[in-house]
This record gives structure tokens, C-alpha cells and sequence, in this order.
């Protein structure tokens, strides 16, 4: 009965926090299939502690720092090097402005993980700097500082593809 519980409260999380879990892990990896792959990752290890759970002060934020640790480390293995697809694949888009939005996905992609992975969550996610260093294990002067040099290798980057980086 107590496992019953257990499962269902768990299955609870994993369908109220999927979505959001899977938009971040597509703007950190680029590619829908391994941000599928990432967010099943992160819930399995998250449901390995969840009958633990009472020492899980806040599950969602859990969540989150396993899936940017889960991120960041599956690119430091020699499989992660793979490059799927150049291509992203085709949505529909209602914002105004697709090109710019598939630029800064395109700037992202050519960035290291652990500069991809601060700028989605300090300006996508729109996380504080101690939010970000609690997330990656880390140091909030060495966020401040990895941000300042993505930023830098993101204009770099793009180059004269994006005019003006102050949208972010």
C-alpha cells in the first residue's frame, strides 16, 4: 500500500514537472531526442531517492540540478561528442521574432556544455546567480564568471549573424 503511494506521488511530479524539465534539457543539449533521453535519466535518479523524499527539501529544484548535472556530465563522456542531426527539427513557432530565436539556438549549440548550461538557466530559466552555483556545484563568483565568458564566446559566435545580444 505504502509503494502504491509512493508510485503514484512520484508519477504526480514526473507529469506536473516533465514539460519544463524537457524545455530545458532542449535548450542545454540542442537536440530533441537526447533532451528526451536526459529528462528520462533525471526522473529515473529521481525516483531512486523518492522514498526518501522527506529529505528532499524542494523535489522541483532537485529535478533541476540533476538534469544540468546529468547534462554536464554526459558531455564530458566521449559517446556525448556524437553530433545527431545539424538540423533542428521543424515547429511552429508563434513568437515574432523565429529568426532570432533559432540564432541564439544555433550560438548556443557551438558552446561548451557548462556555458550553455549557465546561460539557459540564468537567462532562460531566469535563475539567480546562487540559485546557479547551488545547480552546477559551483562557486557564485565562478558563475558570474563562466557567464561573462559564455556571453563573450556566444557573441563570438554569432558574430554578425545577431546584431544586437542585448535581447538576453
Amino acid at each position: 500500500m505504502a509503494m502504491a503511494k509512493h508510485d503514484d506521488e512520484f508519477l504526480e511530479f514526473a507529469s506536473a514537472r516533465s514539460s519544463h524539465l524537457f524545455r530545458t534539457a532542449y535548450l542545454m543539449s540542442g537536440d530533441w531526442h537526447q533532451a528526451e533521453d536526459l529528462v528520462q535519466e533525471t526522473l529515473g535518479k529521481v525516483y531512486a531517492v523518492w522514498g526518501r523524499k522527506r529529505r528532499i527539501d524542494n523535489p522541483d529544484a532537485y529535478a533541476q540540478t540533476v538534469l544540468t548535472r546529468t547534462f554536464i556530465s554526459a558531455r564530458r563522456k566521449r559517446s556525448s561528442r556524437e553530433l545527431p542531426s545539424s538540423q533542428i527539427p521543424e515547429r511552429e513557432f508563434h513568437e515574432a521574432d523565429a529568426t532570432l530565436r533559432m540564432t541564439l539556438l544555433a550560438g548556443l549549440a557551438e558552446l561548451p556544455a557548462k556555458d550553455r548550461a549557465v546561460l539557459v538557466l540564468r537567462f532562460w530559466e531566469d535563475r539567480s546567480v546562487e540559485e546557479v552555483a547551488h545547480i552546477m556545484g559551483a562557486s557564485s563568483g565562478a558563475v558570474r564568471t563562466r557567464t561573462n565568458r559564455a556571453l563573450a564566446r556566444l557573441r563570438g559566435t554569432l558574430g554578425d549573424r545577431l546584431p544586437d545580444l542585448a535581447v538576453i
